[in-house]
């Protein structure tokens, strides 16, 4: 490790919720508190398509709302999943390296599934390897609720090793689907909050837990 790079913060690409956007994840991430957020160095990114129809965060937080991808009624077929994930890859090549992703709702199921395709060598293949993964609210495709698509059939074929933080809500409609997704991750580490579908505020404990996840990923990054 050089020296230059032992003070670097960890470099996290962040992935907002769906028909939602990178302000709004920037917004509610700042719930956190600062001596969390100093630690690294996040960078928000606006999905690639327009709401499609009315956002669920409409009249709590101002338009515009972007989505990563499409899909039907019962999750069992999707438009543009492909074109998202290049979308990213490009925009990871032009500002990046990156060391690790956030992600929320929709952001979250994308991030969850894409260090499995990487290690494929599917997608990212202009990017480094992606070493942590920080999810809020998420689920896993080709679980109980959401289909797979093609391109992720074999996305958690086998268990990912990355470090990986997951922030559930006691009181998520995804709940079920976010602690299904611990069974994908070696080494999971769990923050449980009393909220619903949200980017929760941290107590002593969770703050604790989050902590030092933050210093295992500098650590860890920085090697």
């Amino acid at each position: 490790m050089t020296e230059s790079r032992a003070h670097e913060k960890p470099k996290i690409l962040c992935l907002h919720g769906f028909r939602m956007s990178a302000k709004i994840l920037e917004t509610q991430i700042h719930k956190w508190p600062e001596t969390v957020l100093e630690k690294v160095d996040l960078v928000y990114l606006d999905a690639p398509y327009l709401s499609a129809a009315k956002s669920g965060v409409e009249g709590i937080f101002d338009p515009p709302y972007f989505e990563w991808f499409q899909g039907n009624q019962d999750y069992t077929e999707y438009e543009n999943f492909e074109e998202c994930i290049a979308f990213i890859e490009d925009f990871m090549v032009k500002n990046g390296p990156f060391d690790g992703l956030l992600g929320f709702s929709q952001g979250a199921v994308l991030a969850a599934a894409l260090p499995g395709m990487q290690a494929e060598g599917l997608v990212l293949t202009k990017v480094p390897e992606i070493k942590f993964l920080i999810l809020i609210s998420g689920a896993k495709l080709g679980g109980s609720k959401l289909g797979a698509p093609p391109l992720a059939a074999n996305a958690f074929s086998a268990p990912i090793k990355c470090p990986s933080l997951h922030v559930i809500g006691e009181n998520d409609l995804v709940k079920p689907e976010s602690i299904a997704l611990l069974d994908s991750f070696v080494d999971p580490i769990i923050v449980h909050h009393p909220e619903g579908h949200t980017i929760p505020g941290l107590d002593d404990q969770s703050l604790e837990v989050v902590s030092n996840f933050i210093e295992k990923i500098r650590n860890h990054a920085t090697t």
